[in-house]
Order: structure tokens, then C-alpha cells, then sequence
């Protein structure tokens, strides 16, 4: 999809509607730090720091339409407890509008998960996977009718924690067809057929080898799985999600068709599998074609495994990742001051530690490149601040700088050691620095810490400032004398 069709599709999905339907979910995330082991037992003691909650399954669909700037309805069943209040404060907080069912007679299903340093120790589950009684049945089957009126999309997630009953699916199908909505299955039940004539069902690459018996690791393998699946089921289409590979699409009476990934780095698949639900109903709620949805939805995928949690994606994040995936590797590291500012606290919230440097770094040398290295030592992200052509003649004197903005930036961007270079054109860099609110400030051993600009800063949110050593007889002043001596 080019870049001005995703544009356009973002900006008719703020006035689409998708209705989500199912298993509804508490996401609770308890992060901190390991440093010991227990003496009572050999396990790790984890020094809680922070908590954070969220909507997850049906839920988690509907937060990622909204987030993606569509209109969600959520439809499914809540327990009378803590983890229901907290589930419909969430919705409310979220804009999603609610069609949620109280059942005094099942718990909300709650999961919490345990994470240090970006991964998870432990997860407890809270659950009642029986299915539905009559009463809460019924009235979630009005529930979902009601909300799927005037929806471009029906987003069926059966989780199988009861809330989807053959009826349930049964009233999916009427509304769909009543509303001329498309219905999409989000399911981890092996029997497809249980779906009826739905549009799509999207199983991940294990839930269909499950579902068919049928090995899915490469694209042949996964053609004829998804053959197979199609046999056993009257569903128009099915999509298969296969990570890193992308995206299989098989269409009756149609050759499979496949999408690949784009490159990112990962740290936490939660939720990804929804906001592949969420991309694909609400790019056709939006009017797009299902090659289109597809790849709207693997974008969406792409954004959200590179954060920690159940994430979600905007549609500026979806652009960024649009043009990141044109761009080399170097230049989709060259930041403005804004993508910066929002890089910097998404690394923050994965549980990362964000150091910030800044300089001329006009004819990069050894002693250069041996100081970014030790910065990203002391780091887990490395954000270079890199004063412009101007800033640098007003510093430097005229003659400088002798190689240009662009070029600098792309030199330092492709050394791996730095994560992301943002110009200024400021005197200082200071902006930058409480724009990244970088955890470490580093900058050579020449300056002490009470002559570095932003330490008082850095200081004053918990961060610490690092000198760094330099590599004697190594400048780009001196680099500049050698070349004008030999000249």
C-alpha cells in the first residue's frame, strides 16, 4: 500500500465503526527489578516498581480501533468483582462504547503478568471458561445486536472463556448480514466450522497446524493448510498471522497470497493478534479492499510487537513505519525533535534505559566512535543530539562544518551503537534533552559535570550524567591540521 492510500484510509476510518464481540479480558502488568533470588525457594524476588491495566481480548480489539481513530463498540460479559469495575473504568476511559454484560455467577477473566527488564517471570490467570448460562447469554446476544448497528465490521474474538456460545455466533451472523457488516473470527477453538459463513477467521500459524493437522512453517506447508482449513469450513476467507514471515491469505476459489513483515525489533507479542483484528475491521469499515486491510493490519502488528505489554498503535506511528520501511536503515534512524521526544518515552515505558549525548561529530574518527561506544555502554538506547550547520559556524567559526547536516547524520546513524540522531539548531541542546528526558546524559571527560548543559535537569528527574573518556590525539581539529599539512 503506498503511502498516500494508508493516509487516506486513516483518515475515513475516524468516521468508521467496528463492533467487537467476546471474550472480555483484564490485562494487569506488575513490572520492576530482579537483583536476588528468594532464600525461602530458588526463585527470583521481583521489587515491584509499578503497575499498569488494561483491556485485553474483545476489549483489547476495541482500544486498538480507537487508538487507531475509529469508533469501537465493545460487546461481551464481566463478572460483578473488582477486575469488571476496573474493566468497564477502562472502556470509559478508553471512548469505547459500552454494550458489556454483568454475570454474577463467573469471575472477570483477569490475567496478570509479572516483567522485569522486558520479560515476563510469571503469568496467573483468573478465569471461568464455562460456557454462558441462558440469562447472560441472551443478553449478550441484545447486547451485540444492538451495538452492531451501523458497523462496517463485526470482530468476533473467542478466546475460549465461554463467552462464545453456538448462539452467540449464531446472533454474529444475523447482525453481520442485517447490518451488511464484514464478520471476522479471531478464534483459538480448533473447529472452524463452528463459524459458519463468516468472512474471515484469522488463526495464527500454531492455532491453524492445531486446527488442520497440518505442518505451517513454510509457504507451501501453510498453502496447503490453509487449503485444508477452507475444506473443513463454509468461512469466505482465512488469514493466517506468521510472525516475522507476515501474513497468509487464502480466499476461496483464489491462489494464497502472501505479505511479508516488515523488519522490526521485537520485545512483546501480547495483543498482537488483536490489533491485527483491529487494523483488518477497521481498514474495511474505512472502504478498503482486503489485500488492502491486510496490509494495514500488518503494519499495525509491526508497531505494536516493538512495545512492552498489550500495546496499541496510532495512525502517526503507522505512518512512521510506513516510511521507515522506504527509508535505509540509517536515514528511518534520523529523528525530528518530536519523533525524538515519543521514541524516547516508548523506550521508557518498555522498561529501557535512554542515554542522550549530543555534539558536532564533523569528520567522524576513532576517538568518536570509541566514545558512542561507551555511551551505549552505559545505555540501552542511545539518542545522539547533533547541532546543525549553522550552530556549528556559530561554535566553530566559518570553514565549518566541513561536512553537511545530511551527511553527518547518516554517518552517525549507521554505526550500530546509535539508536537515534535528532539535529537542533539551538545554541544548546537543552530542548532536546528535556524534550528526551534521557535517563544518563553523557559527554566527554573534557567538561565537568557542572559545566554540561542539561545535568541539573537530567538531575532533577532521577538521572545521573556520565563523563565519558576520550581517545587522546584524536580530533576533528587535528584531523583538519593533517589534512591542510598535507595539502
Amino acid at each position: 500500500m503506498d503511502y498516500a492510500r494508508l493516509q487516506s484510509l486513516l483518515e475515513a476510518a475516524t468516521a468508521a465503526r467496528v463492533a467487537c464481540i467476546g471474550d472480555v479480558m483484564v490485562d494487569r502488568f506488575v513490572y520492576g527489578e530482579v537483583s536476588r533470588t528468594s532464600p525461602e525457594a530458588p526463585i527470583a524476588v521481583l521489587q515491584r516498581s509499578h503497575e499498569q491495566v488494561m483491556l485485553g481480548a474483545a476489549g483489547n480489539v476495541a482500544r486498538n480501533v480507537v487508538a487507531l481513530g475509529g469508533k469501537a463498540v465493545i460487546a461481551g460479559v464481566i463478572g460483578i468483582d473488582d477486575p469488571g469495575r476496573e474493566a468497564l473504568d477502562l472502556v470509559g476511559q478508553s471512548k469505547i462504547e459500552s454494550r458489556l454484560v454483568s454475570d454474577p455467577d463467573r469471575p472477570t477473566t483477569e490475567k496478570i503478568r509479572y516483567v522485569a527488564t522486558g520479560q515476563q517471570l510469571l503469568r496467573v490467570d483468573t478465569e471461568d471458561a464455562r460456557p454462558l448460562q441462558a440469562e447472560a447469554e441472551a443478553g449478550l446476544a441484545a447486547a451485540l445486536s444492538s451495538g452492531a448497528v451501523g458497523a462496517g465490521a463485526l470482530l468476533l474474538s473467542d478466546y475460549g472463556k465461554g463467552a462464545v456460545t453456538p448462539s452467540i455466533i449464531d446472533a454474529c451472523l444475523v447482525a453481520a448480514k442485517a447490518s451488511g457488516a464484514k464478520l471476522i473470527i479471531d478464534t483459538k477453538v480448533t473447529d472452524f466450522a463452528r463459524y459458519g459463513l463468516a468472512d474471515l477467521i484469522k488463526p495464527n500459524a500454531s492455532e491453524l497446524a492445531r486446527a488442520t493437522g497440518s505442518p505451517t512453517s513454510t509457504d507451501p506447508e501453510i498453502e496447503a493448510a490453509l487449503a485444508k482449513a477452507l475444506a473443513q469450513s463454509p468461512c469466505a476467507a482465512v488469514l493466517v498471522t506468521r510472525a516475522a514471515k507476515g501474513m497468509s491469505l487464502a480466499i476461496r476459489g483464489e491462489p494464497v497470497r502472501h505479505f511479508s513483515g516488515l523488519a522490526r525489533e521485537v520485545f512483546d507479542v501480547s495483543g498482537a493478534g488483536d490489533t491485527v483484528m483491529a487494523g483488518l475491521g477497521l481498514a474495511l469499515a474505512s472502504g478498503a479492499s482486503l489485500d488492502e486491510a491486510v496490509e494495514l493490519a500488518l503494519l499495525a502488528s509491526s508497531v505494536v510487537v516493538g512495545k512492552l505489554g498489550t500495546a496499541t498503535a496510532s495512525p502517526d506511528e503507522l505512518i512512521e513505519a510506513a516510511l521507515a520501511a522506504h527509508l535505509a536503515p540509517a536515514e528511518a534512524k534520523v529523528a525530528t525533535p518530536r519523533r525524538m521526544a515519543e521514541k524516547a518515552a516508548r523506550w521508557r515505558e518498555q522498561g529501557l534505559k535512554v542515554g542522550f549525548t549530543n555534539g558536532c561529530f564533523d569528520i567522524l574518527h576513532k576517538g568518536h566512535v570509541a566514545y558512542l561506544v561507551q555511551a551505549r555502554a552505559w545505555c540501552d538506547r542511545l539518542i545522539v543530539g547533533l547541532n546543525s550547520d549553522r550552530s556549528i559556524r556559530e561554535l566553530k567559526g566559518d570553514g565549518r562544518p566541513i561536512n553537511d547536516l545530511e551527511s553527518r547524520a547518516i554517518v552517525l546513524a549507521g554505526l550500530s551503537h546509535v539508536d537515534l540522531v535528532t539535529p537542533f539548531d539551538d545554541a544548546t541542546p537543552l530542548a532536546l534533552i528535556e524534550a528526551a528526558r534521557p535517563d544518563v546524559l553523557i559527554k566527554g571527560a573534557d567538561y565537568s559535570v557542572e559545566e554540561i548543559v542539561g545535568a541539573q535537569q537530567v538531575k532533577s528527574w532521577g538521572g545521573e550524567v556520565r563523563l565519558a573518556p576520550l581517545v587522546e590525539g584524536y580530533s576533528t581539529t587535528a584531523a583538519i591540521t593533517r589534512i591542510l599539512e598535507r595539502s
